[in-house]
């Protein structure tokens, strides 16, 4: 017996809408296209759920951050529920205030605004930060506390704030396979 089609068109064009919007950027310090995260968080939430529009969500979670993209584009073509959901997982930034100077403040927000977000939010989240944690572990087992240089906070102590700040937001999704690697992962750079 043949297995039926699935229809695929809708995460194809967000894919492909991805792909083009961080054409020829780098993952920072990584040395690899960036796109490689937005499919990583989109295979995460794929694990969690099949609704196409927050795969679509999460393959398209950095692209009103990070690239020229803005939300009305995402409205325009993936329609309302995507482009809330990217807006909501995007960071805020202060005008004329750094990225380093507002870094607490920015994580400080992501992680109230989590704790109270919808459920489909907190999926697309978690595939962000799943992706993000374990690209973290892979580093710290071969860089250590050096790795912290990398980012706009130095110290480890931060990081371990954040990360636990969002586990704590993201608990809802408790049972999930991938809540569990994101706590393990965390438990396993910063201890129990």
């Amino acid at each position: 017996m043949a297995n039926k089609a699935m229809d695929t068109a809708f995460v194809d064009k967000a894919i492909l809408f991805a792909l083009q919007a961080h054409a020829g950027t780098e993952r920072r310090g990584k040395g690899f296209p960036y796109i490689i995260h937005p499919l990583e968080a989109m295979s995460i939430v794929a694990s969690i759920t099949n609704d196409p529009e927050l795969l679509a969500a999460a393959v398209l979670h950095d692209t009103v951050e990070d690239t020229s993209i803005r939300v009305e584009d995402l409205a325009r073509e993936f329609g309302p529920r995507v482009a809330s959901i990217v807006e909501a997982e995007s960071d805020k930034f202060a005008e004329g205030v750094s990225e380093e100077a507002s870094w607490h403040s920015r994580k400080q927000a992501a992680i109230d605004h989590l704790k109270v977000a919808p459920y489909d939010a907190k999926i697309v989240a978690m595939g962000d930060k799943l992706s993000n944690m374990r690209a973290i572990w892979r580093d710290y087992q071969q860089q250590g506390d050096e790795l912290w240089k990398i980012f706009h906070a130095k110290e480890r102590s931060d990081h371990e704030w954040h990360y636990r700040g969002l586990a704590d937001s993201l608990s809802e999704l408790k049972d999930t396979f991938a809540y569990q690697e994101f706590v393990h992962l965390i438990d396993d750079v910063f201890g129990k």
